[in-house]
């Protein structure tokens, strides 16, 4: 309530008694622009409405729980294919495969040994090429052979030399569907098998 005084000055008072007069002391009110998400006079937005407020609540607490959602793997549900693999890989293990069939006949027949370690070893060497291509490390230890070695040494050199066909043939299907970067390779193994095959007669 405003503090009053007052004043006694004459007047018409009963018994001639100054009327008292009451003086009110001015109060000081400052006014400022309301919020309302509307515009004021000015044509200044002064601020958001309630419902703008609550909706970027919301919007923050939900990427706010995402985040660590995303980053446990919940979300994450792994659709991505797998990578098909390389089309030289079979030549590769063919390779480390008639390495492994050309030692194991020279261990078991020594008289076939001068002939069938060189092959062995350009099969290796093959080997190696091709995983240089593929992009494998060439295993440390030798590939099992298809077959056991047979007990003649005559059984024995025919079983290679038709594994050194059917090799032949498959380095020729690889070479016709591969790259150009490639095919060079594939060329030398197909000439080298095919010069395999003759030896062996």
């Amino acid at each position: 309530m405003a503090a009053q005084s007052v004043t006694r000055l004459p007047g018409a008072g009963p018994g001639g008694a100054p009327t008292p007069v009451a003086h009110v002391r001015p109060v000081m009110v400052l006014t400022c622009p309301v919020a309302t998400g509307r515009t004021t006079r000015r044509g200044e937005t002064t601020g958001h409405s309630r419902r703008n407020v609550l909706r970027a609540g919301a919007l923050l607490a939900l990427g706010g729980a995402a985040a660590p959602l995303t980053g446990c793997g919940l979300l994450d549900r792994g659709d991505e294919p797998a990578p098909e693999p390389d089309p030289l890989t079979p030549l590769l293990d063919e390779s480390l495969r008639l390495a492994a069939g050309h030692r194991d006949a020279a261990a078991a027949h020594p008289t076939l040994a001068a002939l069938l370690t060189p092959i062995a070893e350009a099969h290796r060497a093959h080997a190696a090429e091709l995983a240089r291509l593929v992009g494998v490390p060439l295993p440390s230890g030798s590939a099992p052979a298809t077959t056991a070695t047979p007990g003649d040494p005559a059984a024995a050199r025919a079983a290679l030399r038709e594994s050194e066909r059917a090799g032949r043939e498959a380095a020729t299907s690889a070479c016709a569907a591969a790259p150009a970067e490639r095919a060079a390779l594939l060329a030398s193994i197909v000439a080298a098998r095919a010069t395999h095959v003759e030896a062996l007669k």
